[in-house]
């Protein structure tokens, strides 16, 4: 039996249609396969369906010399891991799953069980993988995202692996979680459930309104005020998510 042939696969995440990759792509392909001397493909992880189809067209080189056509992964041939159970058994799966639905509906809920999967790897693995999911997800997941990460470190829920720490660094810095962590450790130390409680309100109220005002959304009177009197802790939690994408306020306090 003939030995397999080594070959390289240059991976790229492309968010938007950028003219100037169909001038790059057959570059990537040329140089590496020059360097490496073996077969070289440009594999494209594309979020977006259009963008997606965009990258999938091949690339006419000119003067009748042929043409480079890349693979394409895109949301519509890459199933949604949400079970945190299913990412850890097929986690490469899960990275592409997150990286191709990350900004789609069900994208929390993807990229947590994708990080899930990822805190069982060495650091050196996880942290390529993760680079490879965060430069995949537009500015308001990133945000969002990060209000969560930081949310459950603060809540002691689970030990988050290193490669997400540096989220977690970022907002403690800047303060954005000090209501909650004030909040918590006063409630704790009069041994009082209620304070604990109080402060986790408050703190998931200002992760809404630092959410709201980083997506433009202006509120009104009522709406603060609603915002303020709420005291349900899984009523904030849905505002929470219902941030990412909305446009209004009314679509956010539905």
């Amino acid at each position: 039996m003939a030995a397999a042939q080594p070959s390289v696969v240059v991976l790229e995440v492309q968010r938007d249609v950028d003219p100037d990759k169909k001038f790059s792509w057959p570059m990537y392909v040329t140089g590496v396969r020059a360097r490496r001397r073996c077969a070289t493909v440009v594999l494209v992880v594309a979020p977006d369906a259009g963008v997606a189809a965009w990258a999938a067209e091949s690339i006419d080189l000119g003067l009748g010399v042929g043409s480079i056509k890349p693979l394409v992964l895109g949301p519509a041939v890459v199933p949604e891991i949400t079970d945190p159970a299913v990412a850890e058994k097929e986690t490469e799966l899960a990275v592409l799953s997150a990286v191709a639905h990350g900004n789609g509906p069900n994208g929390l809920i993807v990229l947590q069980a994708a990080l899930a999967a990822l805190g069982r790897l060495d650091q050196e693995h996880a942290m390529v993988y993760f680079q490879l999911i965060w430069d995949g997800l537009r500015e308001p997941m990133q945000q969002a995202l990060e209000a969560v990460v930081m949310e459950r470190q603060i809540e002691g829920e689970a030990k988050l692996p290193p490669f997400v720490q540096r989220l977690i660094d970022r907002g403690m810095r800047e303060g954005e979680l000090k209501g909650m962590r004030e909040g918590k450790l006063e409630g704790m130390r009069e041994g009082k459930l209620e304070g604990m409680r109080e402060g986790e309100l408050k703190g998931k109220k200002e992760t809404l309104l630092r959410l709201l005002a980083r997506a433009g959304i202006v509120l009104t009177e009522d709406e603060s005020a609603r915002i303020q009197a709420c005291s349900d802790v899984a009523t904030l939690d849905r505002w929470i998510e219902n941030v990412l994408g909305a446009k209004t306020a009314t679509e956010v306090l539905s």
